[in-house]
């Protein structure tokens, strides 16, 4: 029985994607200022997230019940917690080889729709043309938020790519979606059975530990001067350990299409960052993708808070 999402829940997962959209910026700046690589952000960023929330959640006086209910929904525990640490992963390869524009069109366009199809399949969802216009509504005002803003960028690079390098970064990108989407329909019912802070503990364990594996391929590195090391903690304590306690607590209380659109805050919040601190111009189409995205996810929002549960 699906449970009714409220406003609180819709809050907190915008404000999961928030502070998302705030590490996206500190991600840049930490690999095209200090070279950074992004397994090693990656790797950092969930193992100082995960001291946070074991100092919060980690009591041991809790533990024996903890295991006891997490014993049959380990395995699904372990699958989420590798898939977060991959989406992210690949989303960052694919960038890497065809810039930014694309690869983060398709990793925030496609969980949606491919979320929706799952939840019409599951009979969670009913088709209606209110549902298919927000849903399309979210995915033009995100079109129209990332595109004008990385193409400037990254366009006469991406020209010269060749045609290897092209599918290369789709292909991670179609990726980091596909891991996205799977992370996001079973995280619902993890938080639902283990509470929001012990599932997003354990998950932040698993993702460092898989993260952890990519020092067999490169070298991992904590930062030697003050400005990396105080990105690095904001981006454990604030966009992992803070914000997937948000998304958790959300995904708890609303469904996996909601869930998603109201991520989509997360290039929002980039793009308007980005013209804010570093002084890039917003086009027309980026101010009206934002209130394309905005006026979906209120509308999704207040669809859902009139369902029954």
């Amino acid at each position: 029985m699906q449970k009714k999402p409220t406003h609180l829940a819709l809050a907190a997962a915008c404000g999961a994607g928030f502070l998302w959209g705030t590490g996206a910026l500190v991600v840049q700046v930490l690999i095209q200022r200090h070279g950074f690589t992004p397994e090693n952000i990656s790797f950092w960023r969930f193992v100082v997230g995960a001291v946070v929330l074991l100092a919060v959640f980690g009591r041991p006086a809790q533990w024996p019940g903890f295991w006891r209910t997490l014993r049959p929904m380990l395995v699904t525990l372990l699958a989420a917690g590798a898939a977060m640490a991959g989406y992210v992963l690949l989303w960052f390869y694919g960038i890497e080889r065809i810039g930014a524009a694309i690869p983060t069109l398709i990793a925030l366009c496609l969980p949606p729709v491919l979320v929706t199809l799952v939840a019409l399949v599951r009979g969670q969802e009913r088709a209606s043309w209110p549902l298919l216009g927000l849903l399309g509504l979210s995915l033009l005002g995100t079109l129209l938020l990332v595109l004008p803003h990385d193409a400037g960028a990254n366009g006469p690079a991406a020209s010269t790519t060749d045609r290897w390098q092209l599918a290369l970064g789709v292909g991670f990108a179609v990726g980091s979606a596909l891991l996205y989407t799977g992370f996001t329909l079973v995280s619902g019912r993890l938080s639902s059975t283990l509470g929001a802070g012990p599932a997003t503990l354990g998950l932040t364990v698993v993702a460092a530990a898989v993260m952890g594996l990519s020092a067999l391929h490169r070298p991992l590195q904590w930062p030697t001067d003050v400005p990396p090391q105080a990105w690095f903690l904001y981006l454990g304590i604030v966009t992992a350990a803070l914000a997937l306690l948000a998304f958790s607590w959300g995904a708890a209380r609303l469904s996996p299409t909601l869930l998603t659109i109201a991520v989509l805050m997360e290039p929002l919040t980039t793009v308007l960052l980005a013209a804010w601190l570093l002084g890039e111009q917003l086009s027309l189409s980026q101010w009206l993708g934002g209130a394309f995205l905005l006026a979906s996810i209120w509308g999704l929002g207040q669809r859902e808070s009139r369902r029954t549960p």
